[in-house]
């Protein structure tokens, strides 16, 4: 699969929106994420990722962003590989300098997109989380969990965001893009990112958020319990991530010494004393720990060996394509406002739409010109093959 070639515009927006069983919500997305990016005057796609869903949600994204142009693509997968996955390979497929994400459940507001990446840029952050401060879930299934969940997050993990669970995100490519993603390692994104980068380069800010209105919710009070296991393994890969051999061989070692001080000690029962020691069991609980210490020690060094070959392939992934919008086809979309200039002040003004401007980027960035008040739908000019 061909790389995504990256847009040099230091403001151009890849918005990857992973979606699951979200056939009804398929329109008004589409719609409001073009209303409410129309004050965003810089190049963006959008990037919109099937998780392997059964109730037709990738027959109608391929329908209605037909309708839309070619800065819209579409991802889908031959079946659910999860919320992670599909994240993931937006990643890889996003060739803006900035990142946006969130869900298709419409309970986020597109429009806030562009004040997302205001603030992100005047506060020099590599990611900012939305905070859901006015949640408009369920108080018992929904609520109280996840404040459980993100007190526990955030005091294990040290990285400390009110609400982890939020999908409106803004990241700079450059640091999203150093990270790979599997299982189900989106629910703590903030926390790798962390490892990445600085935590003070870690922000967040209140978002809006809306009740579903169409289709149902993939959440529920067990996924509460999933994010307490999946928290165990964020912590491990946190500390010992890179160099695991510090974690079997710390416990290896400490097993050793108890053992061998142990053993030392029957040693001098037995030799110093002449009192037999083949029938106390601290003798076997001692020859336990000396072999538990050489085990240890020995997955330490297999856990070393595989985190190197991992970091030196870095080829893997966990996801598979079935279908996909052509990656070669895709442009950008440029939204322009014309302003009356200062000079004709004085003199009625003709009104002006807004300019759709198409950006290709075969070969990086090129901008095609638009007569003002005349909107330019992408590769109108492309003459048809023969």
């Amino acid at each position: 699969m061909l790389e995504p070639q990256p847009d040099p515009h230091p403001r151009s927006l890849s918005v990857v929106i992973p979606l699951y069983q979200e056939r009804d919500n398929i329109e008004p997305l589409l719609a409001r994420i073009h209303q409410g990016l129309q004050i965003y005057l810089h190049p963006w796609e959008l990037i919109l990722v099937d998780d392997g869903s059964r109730d037709g949600t990738a027959q109608a994204l391929f329908e209605q962003t037909a309708r839309y142009g070619t800065h819209v693509r579409v991802i889908g997968f031959r079946r659910n590989f999860g919320q992670t996955a599909a994240m993931q390979a937006g990643f890889d497929a996003a060739r803006g300098a900035l990142i946006a994400t969130l869900d298709g459940d419409l309970q986020n507001d597109p429009a806030e997109i562009p004040r997302l990446i205001d603030e992100l840029l005047a506060r020099d952050l590599d990611l900012l989380q939305g905070w859901r401060r006015d949640r408009q879930d369920a108080l018992l299934l929904r609520k109280i969990p996840s404040r459980l969940a993100n007190g526990l997050i955030a005091r294990v993990t040290g990285v400390h965001l009110h609400d982890y669970g939020c999908s409106l995100k803004v990241y700079r490519s450059e640091v999203i893009k150093e990270i790979r993603l599997f299982g189900e390692m989106h629910r703590f994104i903030p926390v790798w990112v962390a490892g990445v980068t600085a935590p003070e380069r870690i922000g967040e800010t209140e978002v809006g958020h809306r009740a579903r209105e169409l289709g149902q919710s993939k959440y529920g009070i067990s996924r509460t319990f999933r994010v307490l296991l999946d928290l165990l393994v964020a912590f491990f890969f946190l500390r010992f991530g890179a160099r695991p051999g510090h974690f079997f061989g710390g416990i290896g070692l400490s097993f050793g010494l108890l053992g061998g001080l142990m053993m030392s000690w029957l040693a001098w029962v037995k030799f110093g004393l002449g009192t037999d020691i083949g029938d106390r069991p601290l003798f076997f609980v001692a020859i336990l720990l000396l072999v538990a210490s050489i085990q240890f020690l020995t997955t330490g060094v297999l856990a070393e060996i595989m985190t190197r070959t991992l970091f030196a392939s870095g080829e893997r992934t966990h996801h598979c394509i079935s279908r996909q919008t052509d990656p070669e086809a895709s442009d950008w979309k440029l939204e322009q406002r014309s302003h009356a200039s200062a000079e004709n002040a004085g003199r009625h003004e003709a009104s002006r739409d807004h300019a759709a401007w198409s950006v290709a980027s075969r070969d990086g960035l090129g901008h095609e010109q638009a007569d003002r008040g005349q909107a330019i739908e992408p590769n109108a000019n492309r003459e048809e093959p023969g």
